[in-house]
């Protein structure tokens, strides 16, 4: 179920965080804006709920804008390490209850956990992993947000045909969880499938697992 209506406020407005703030926006929240760069400014002034040009890196720019007033913040600006740890810093000083910053790297996720930040995210690092996984995995299909050594898999009903999900029995026999059913080639993933109903060879399984327990696993 998706959250209620959120107001989020986004520092810094290029292409990542741009995008993150319209994705927001698609959703039904509502998002505030705000970047030194004029350009970014026109950009985003056509699709988020406000926007303010100005240096987020003052403090009192901050508290003028409302970012205190918001329940979730994102910084991203960039390659500055310093930037975004000065803006993250000052964020928590405003008690904003989850600041959100992208880093460029690891070192810079170092320092912004020492100064507290909520949740740090490197895209090219997430994106250079899963690549990684779906090329390596066959079956892959994402990671969970909240845990990445917990993936979401498909996997094949070969050797199990003519077996119930009941059967066999995999949450308490392999930790492994089934979220969903594909009964055939065509056929449309039903969640939460019937654990009496009898499974055929080409019926796919999505799961939830550990990485490496799912690794060379066969039904």
């Amino acid at each position: 179920m998706a959250k209620e209506r959120l107001q989020v406020g986004v520092i810094g407005l290029g292409k990542f965080g741009l995008r993150f703030a319209m994705h927001l926006v698609e959703l039904g929240h509502d998002v505030l804006g705000l970047d030194i760069d004029p350009a970014h400014i026109k950009q985003a002034q056509a699709c988020l709920t406000q926007v303010f040009q100005a240096d987020a890196r003052e403090k009192e720019v901050l508290e003028q804008v409302g970012m205190a007033e918001l329940e979730y913040v994102m910084v991203t600006v960039g390659d500055s390490i310093s930037a975004s740890a000065m803006i993250s810093m000052y964020l928590k000083e405003l008690k904003v209850a989850n600041v959100w910053v992208k880093a460029s790297n690891s070192d810079h996720r170092k320092l912004l956990k020492k100064i507290g930040v909520d949740r740090v995210v490197i895209p090219e690092d997430l994106a250079a992993r899963q690549l990684a996984d779906r090329l390596s995995h066959s079956g892959f299909i994402d990671y969970l947000p909240f845990d990445h050594d917990l993936v979401i898999h498909e996997v094949a009903i070969e050797q199990s045909a003519g077996q119930t999900l009941r059967q066999l029995d995999l949450t308490n026999r392999y930790k492994i969880q089934v979220i969903a059913v594909r009964f055939g080639v065509a056929g449309e993933l039903r969640f939460i499938p019937d654990s009496n109903q009898i499974l055929s060879v080409g019926d796919v399984l999505m799961v939830i697992a550990h990485r490496g327990q799912i690794d060379n696993f066969t039904l």
